[in-house]
């Protein structure tokens, strides 16, 4: 009897114009693809042919830099992803253009309220059929606050615990009816079963909200709900309420710690392992000998000022001038940030690790934000990501280019087939629903399950 082997998930992070902070300025790459809806359309067909789980938008709600810009700082108009499409938006649209991948998007707990946030999802889902993710995340950087009533970011802790309520509302709102609760019976002219209609009448610290939502069970029970934070509080925030958790993460010992840990903590709120897919990012690039490949690398690399890649790190440096520093120096010591928290942590760890000058930090952190970056042929890739799959390092990746379009065809068309040969990456879609395709299952509503017990 042969055992089935693991099977990796993957999410396609559109991080356009490209991850890489330079990736723009390359011969080949399509700069207009941070506003062109059609671009973004491409990508999404391109991800689905290729029989991507997701594909998965990040998102702030500022202009990145916005404190030095307004201080005169003119290295900041070099950085790309500066402006880009409003993502639960765009979902909606593509959705229309699509029928099996899975559409996520990045919303903030820290300055949106439950009510908005379950009502849009709820819309998206029920728009594509069942396959519509939120991204739960509390914000990361200090410019969002300006944009909302604030001098100052919220208190790491304090954003932590709101999301963690904002959760159980958007959740309780998600449940309002139960899925049969629509009659729509013309001869008794009956629109809905009240007694399959829920009042949350949720009071908190946070929030007050009665309910119900004006939304119905949507065709995959819920939304999927993925989660980016990796510091102590996003770990348990993660182990509570994701389905699927997107990760930085670029050594194989510390991954399968996270892996281990994160799904670890899920039985304490009564979910198991395998609710929960854990996804690192990774960034190929791709070369037909490793050779080419990092010549391919060092060319995007070339492309990138040693200043950009400084105020690009300046994000995670708050509290210091990190502009003062000796680049061939060794990276200084940060104090505790109140924003990216883990990303911190994961760059100071890399740099005391390799022994890695200033220098090298910021041009690393600014190739690929923190994740890991493969370079190398085919084989070599399709390797790691094997290596890390049978490890229990991940349950799949979420891949992210330097730029678009060339990297993102090359990894569909050449590493996603050498992974269907190794029989590990689907040939088919398993279902039509998001939560079908990842393998997970679909949660019960809370009232129908207190009913049946």
């Amino acid at each position: 009897m042969t055992t089935k082997k693991k099977q990796l998930k993957l999410g396609a992070f559109l991080s356009v114009p490209g991850n890489h902070l330079a990736g723009w300025r390359h011969p080949d790459a399509v700069p207009e693809y941070d506003m062109d809806f059609a671009l973004y359309m491409r990508l999404a067909q391109t991800a689905e042919r290729a029989l991507y789980d997701t594909i998965f938008f990040q998102d702030t709600v500022a202009v990145g830099g916005s404190d030095a810009l307004k201080a005169g700082d003119l290295t900041r108009t070099r950085l790309s992803r500066i402006v880009k499409l409003e993502p639960t938006a765009t979902l909606a649209a593509l959705a229309v253009g699509t029928k099996n991948i899975g559409l996520i998007a990045t919303a903030t707990t820290t300055f949106n309220e439950p009510y908005n946030i379950a009502r849009r999802f709820s819309t998206i889902d029920h728009i594509s059929g069942g396959r519509c993710g939120w991204n739960l995340v509390t914000s990361q950087i200090e410019d969002e606050a300006g944009n909302f009533n604030l001098d100052t970011h919220v208190d790491h802790a304090l954003r932590y615990e709101r999301a963690i309520e904002f959760y159980e509302v958007v959740a309780g709102l998600w449940d309002s009816w139960e899925h049969d609760a629509f009659l729509r019976d013309k001869e008794s002219g009956v629109w809905f079963d009240r007694e399959k209609m829920h009042f949350l009448d949720h009071h908190g610290k946070y929030f007050n909200v009665r309910g119900p939502l004006n939304s119905p069970r949507t065709p995959q029970g819920r939304p999927v709900v993925a989660q980016a934070g990796s510091s102590e509080p996003g770990r348990e925030l993660a182990a509570r309420t994701a389905d699927i958790v997107f990760t930085a993460q670029t050594e194989l010992e510390a991954a399968r710690e996270f892996f281990a840990d994160v799904k670890g903590r899920t039985a304490r709120y009564g979910r198991t392992p395998d609710d929960i897919k854990i996804m690192p990012g990774i960034t190929p690039v791709i070369g037909r000998t490793m050779e080419e490949a990092q010549e391919k690398y060092d060319a995007l690399q070339a492309l990138l000022p040693d200043d950009v890649a400084l105020a690009a790190l300046a994000r995670f440096t708050r509290g210091i001038d990190i502009f003062s520093y000796d680049l061939n120096g060794p990276m200084p010591d940060l104090p505790e940030a109140n924003s990216a928290k883990s990303r911190q942590k994961l760059i100071m760890d890399m740099a005391k690790k390799h022994n890695m000058t200033l220098r090298q930090v910021a041009r690393s952190v600014s190739a690929a934000q923190g994740h890991r970056v493969l370079v190398g042929t085919v084989g070599y890739i399709a390797d790691q990501m094997q290596e890390w799959l049978e490890a229990d390092a991940c349950d799949g990746f979420n891949v992210i280019c330097n730029y678009y379009p060339g990297p993102f065809d090359d990894f569909a068309n050449q590493v996603i087939p050498e992974l269907q040969r190794r029989g590990i990456f689907r040939t088919a879609y398993e279902g039509s629903t998001l939560r079908e395709n990842l393998g997970l299952r679909v949660p019960e509503n809370r009232y129908t399950a207190a009913r049946r017990g």
